[in-house]
């Protein structure tokens, strides 16, 4: 037994119910939720680290003491150092395992997540399974270790009800070969449906009706690989129409708009490619669209925006001087998304016929590292056709759910050090999750907050929706006849529906808030696709970033779109933008779509503030006054279009000047001043 110091029996006079053992095969039970006193650390440490900083010198391994733990229920589990018993708080930290002593896994595990380094770990637990807790002394010498304690506390899992129902629409015009499209296609920011079939691209358009849609077919001449595999959307020419890409197992074929977006050309390459998914990224950051398409049986391929419409074709580990991304076989799905924090975009890859999935870090320069064996998301046996990627546990970094075409599913919880954004191995924390007893064979997944509850969800196999409960914890809900699909908000209400087929689903509004975003790039490409969205508000923090091609085949709407379930308003939303733009929004009304312009609320200029630049009215429809510009010493003002085009120099009378000539619609009046600051400004042209 553990010898009895003062701090033991000061713990057991406040009901501390047990003392923690030296070893695995003699960890203490705990049958209880509770406070447990740890004790000096001088046992048997364990020789694998679940928590972050898990590595360390050889000549400092820990001690570790033991405690064993089997739930009675399938609970949500939280493990912490971070109580009133330890004041001050220790730099203390644990590790969590199961399997056998000879043979353990882990499965969660924390540093310091907690005030003073202490340490906080929320996790989802299997009854009938032992769990073994192991707190080590790597930060503790032989002045502070001295004992602690720590708490442990259960909460029932709830299967939800159905927080969601959808009412559907048969709409028999959608008729092309391949439906598999909503995205907007003509500017106006609400998402349309589009089918492709051998020589023609059929828009429905939607319309100020819900549940009503305009149709618009668009003759597609020369050769048409059709879609069988994939489709994406994206403004590469910078035009204002959206263009798409067609995956098929013979290559790509690209249909650009016109600049009045009243046709399309037809561009079929010809480079052989068995193509899976498709994606518009902008691989070398240069403000212009380029297209990636992912190569199952060779190395991957893209195809360079020069930003005057010309493309250049590259394929990895081949053509010289190409960034290599998905450079071996089976690359069924990439997905891009900024997964270390550091303002650009990195790369995941699902990967079916064998290999493990990858992650590549964007490096910058063109440089792409394969990190998946830091990350840890390189595990084998498992097949999947695509990924679930998203924050969803709202910490703020992207977490990654691999579902299985072939295996079991994983949830890997991303463990960015936020103080430095280093990458450090993800969590493995399926079990419990609600993901380990999920048997649906997953080909396709998306992710979004389908409820409007703040909360990311998944759709995939099995005709149900994995709905995200907080804590890393899913619960499915099954919808006859559901399965993977085009997803935007089909009637503007705020709600995300389905398109598939000739069927739309129409989501039920539940009393939920939300608020959603569409992006117009000037510096960066026009769709903002890779900027990142963050809103704060009494829920905390929640990010989207902006992708083109989520999940296998489908494309889906390129706005953000967030949930906020009872929330009444936002504090401020950040959009951090490719070029390193960063516009701040504060108090924005909810239940709406907001329009950001790049540039157009800076970082460094506070609305309503004092000290800035003012313009009013807004809208407008002849002129436009300024007030506080006699603080200033003004260089230039210029009116910019959202293409990023100057259309006005402004000579001022008066503090004003005229808009009668510009067309309606909106713009950014751009203000620099002779010390090289520049104020930025967006208005409406009624």
């Amino acid at each position: 037994m553990k010898k009895i110091t003062q701090y033991t029996l000061f713990l057991l006079f406040f009901s501390v119910i047990t003392l923690a053992q030296d070893t695995c095969s003699g960890a203490s039970p705990i049958t209880t939720p509770g406070i447990y006193a740890v004790g000096i650390i001088n046992g048997t440490a364990p020789t694998t680290f679940c928590a972050p900083n898990g590595a360390i010198p050889s000549a400092n391994i820990p001690a570790g003491e033991w405690f064993s733990y089997t739930p009675t229920q399938n609970f949500s589990i939280t493990i912490t150092s971070d109580i009133a018993a330890n004041t001050p708080r220790k730099d203390t930290r644990v590790h969590i395992y199961t399997g056998n002593c000879s043979s353990l896994t882990c499965v969660a595990g924390d540093d310091d997540s907690g005030s003073g380094y202490s340490s906080v770990v929320n996790l989802n637990v299997t009854a009938g399974t032992t769990y073994y807790i192991v707190w080590d002394n790597r930060w503790l010498n032989t002045t502070n270790n001295t004992g602690f304690s720590f708490q442990l506390s259960e909460s029932t899992i709830i299967i939800p009800t159905t927080p969601i129902t959808y009412t559907t629409q048969t709409v028999s015009t959608i008729n092309s070969q391949y439906n598999i499209c909503v995205v907007d296609m003509n500017g106006d920011y609400k998402d349309d449906i589009v089918g492709i079939s051998a020589s023609n691209m059929r828009v429905h358009y939607q319309t100020n009706t819900p549940g009503t849609y305009t149709i618009t077919d668009y003759p597609l001449s020369g050769t048409v690989l059709l879609p069988n595999w994939s489709m994406a959307a994206g403004d590469y020419n910078k035009d204002g129409f959206n263009d798409i890409v067609l995956g098929n197992g013979s290559g790509a074929t690209i249909l650009t708009s016109n600049s009045t977006g009243t046709a399309y050309t037809v561009n079929t390459p010809g480079q052989y490619i068995f193509s899976q998914r498709t994606n518009f990224s902008d691989l070398n950051n240069d403000g212009n669209l380029d297209i990636f398409v992912c190569h199952d049986i060779a190395p991957s391929c893209y195809y360079l925006n020069n930003g005057s419409g010309g493309l250049t074709f590259y394929q990895s580990t081949v053509t010289p001087g190409a960034m290599n991304i998905a450079t071996s076989t089976g690359n069924y799905a990439t997905l891009f998304t900024d997964f270390d924090n550091d303002g650009d975009t990195d790369v995941f890859v699902s990967k079916c016929s064998g290999p493990p999935c990858e992650l590549y870090r964007n490096d910058g320069n063109g440089v792409y590292t394969n990190i998946s064996a830091i990350a840890g998301i390189n595990i084998t046996p498992i097949q999947t056709w695509s990924s679930a990627i998203a924050d969803f546990d709202n910490d703020g970094d992207m977490d990654i759910i691999i579902t299985a075409s072939s295996g079991t599913h994983k949830f890997f919880r991303n463990n960015l050090d936020t103080s430095n954004n280093t990458e450090e191995a993800y969590s493995n924390i399926t079990v419990g999750s609600g993901w380990d007893t999920n048997t649906s064979t997953n080909t396709d997944n998306i992710a979004y907050d389908f409820d409007n509850d703040g909360k990311v969800d998944v759709l995939g196999g099995g005709n149900k929706i994995m709905f995200n409960q907080g804590n890393n914890v899913f619960a499915p809900v099954t919808y006859t006849g559901l399965t993977v699909s085009g997803v935007g908000d089909l009637n503007n209400d705020g709600f995300l529906d389905f398109q598939s087929g000739t069927t739309i689903r129409y989501a039920v509004p539940n009393g939920n808030n939300w608020i959603k975003f569409n992006l117009q790039g000037i510096q960066s490409n026009r769709n903002g696709i890779g900027a990142r969205v963050e809103i704060y508000g009494s829920f905390g923090k929640q990010i989207r970033d902006i992708r083109s091609g989520e999940g296998f085949r489908h494309m889906s709407t390129l706005n953000a779109h967030f949930g906020l379930g009872t929330a009444t308003s936002i504090n401020q939303v950040v959009v951090i933008w490719p070029s390193g733009v960063v516009d701040v929004i504060n108090n924005p009304n909810i239940n709406q779509a907001l329009t950001v312009i790049e540039g157009s609320s800076p970082l460094s200029v506070a609305d309503n503030s004092s000290n800035t630049i003012m313009l009013y009215p807004n809208p407008a429809s002849d002129m436009i006054t300024l007030s506080n510009t006699e603080m200033f010493e003004i260089k230039n003002i210029t009116i910019i279009s959202t293409l990023g085009k100057t259309v006005k120099e402004v000579q001022l009378s008066n503090s004003s000047f005229s808009i009668s000539e510009l067309a309606q619609g909106v713009y950014i009046l751009s203000v620099e001043t002779t010390d090289g600051k520049k104020y930025l400004k967006n208005f409406i042209k009624k």
